[in-house]
């Protein structure tokens, strides 16, 4: 079963960015996570798996606005 990963999650990794960080916050969901590092600002895309495998700790929770496991959680107005 996927990590339940949301948009503005804050995680440190297991291993330290160059810059000397170790929080992330997620800004892209989708078979790719999109992180920022905290400290310096780069963007980084990582494979999903490789992401779930990485991630030690939650530091802070995301809005719960959108998650990364399909659409619960976001309301779609209905068409017309």
């Amino acid at each position: 079963m996927p990590m339940d990963i949301r948009l503005g999650d804050v995680v440190r990794l297991r291993k330290q960015h160059p810059c000397g960080g170790y929080e992330w916050e997620v800004v892209r969901l989708g078979a790719d996570i999109g992180i920022k590092c905290r400290t310096c600002g780069r963007r980084v895309l990582m494979p999903r798996r490789k992401f779930e495998k990485s991630v030690k700790k939650f530091v802070s929770r995301g809005d719960g606005g959108v998650t990364g496991r399909g659409s619960e959680g976001i309301d779609v107005p209905p068409v017309p």
